[in-house]
């Protein structure tokens, strides 16, 4: 069973302390992986229905395609890239991260999904800024087959459209930064978005500018005390064209 709380790793970073840990839920069974930045909690291997949900509804929305390439800001504790990869029809997937110890976890085999995502060739881990990537014109979102555009864009970052884990991100969330990215985007492709928060009806109508048929789902879990629902959202919108 190991100990019942360990800090795996903690690094300096240039948005705060970063920490790994592993904790015993002994109600459950389970080890328990959890990332802080700073004294906020950024994910937990407890409750991972929403971030699964983000992959399994946006390539759902691409059902009938084949060779998908597809691009996720953000990796966290890999649940929403491991359920990008378990869909047969994806051929590639870049996953962006900001903080370079976030990779080491993975490659270094210490996260749970590590070895299954290092080890899928069509799986590559990146370290760099997600957000302005998005505003550059095509460069890593290009897919590794040539294709100048993908077909799906995931993003899983910070707490929801309006709760940023830094002010400068607000940009990617207003009209003109959602029409930046939709560029990246082949006809047909899809955006989708994770929220913390339920759905933003304000937020919905900026995606309507920049996307056709803007939809929010609700997801709901077990929250972390067992004695109730919690729920997260999951945004999606459609690059217009076939």
């Amino acid at each position: 069973m190991g100990r019942l709380f360990e800090e795996l790793d903690y690094r300096p970073t240039p948005m705060g302390a970063l920490s790994l840990r592993r904790r015993r839920d002994l109600s459950r069974g389970v080890d328990v992986y959890e990332i802080k930045l700073g004294d906020e909690f950024l994910m937990t291997s407890l409750h991972t229905a929403s971030e699964v949900a983000l992959a399994d509804l946006a390539l759902a929305a691409l059902a009938g395609r084949d060779a998908l390439a597809v691009v996720a800001g953000g990796l966290g504790l890999g649940y929403t890239a491991h359920a990008a990869l378990k869909n047969e029809a994806v051929r590639s997937l870049t996953v962006i991260e900001a903080l370079d110890a976030v990779i080491d976890w993975h490659r270094q085999g210490i996260l749970p999904l590590g070895a299954a995502l290092v080890d899928d060739p069509r799986c590559r881990l990146l370290h760099g800024d997600f957000f302005t990537l998005a505003g550059e014109p095509a460069g890593i979102f290009s897919s590794p087959d040539g294709r100048e555009r993908v077909d799906a864009i995931l993003v899983d970052i910070d707490h929801a459209p309006d709760k940023l884990l830094s002010p400068s991100h607000a940009a990617f969330y207003s009209t003109a930064g959602l029409a930046r990215l939709s560029e990246h985007l082949a006809p047909g492709g899809v955006f989708g978005l994770w929220s913390n928060d339920p759905a933003d009806d304000a937020f919905i109508e900026r995606l309507a500018q920049a996307f056709v048929d803007p939809r929010a789902h609700t997801v709901r879990f077990e929250n972390a005390g067992g004695d109730g629902e919690a729920a997260c959202t999951v945004y999606l919108a459609r690059k217009s064209g076939a």
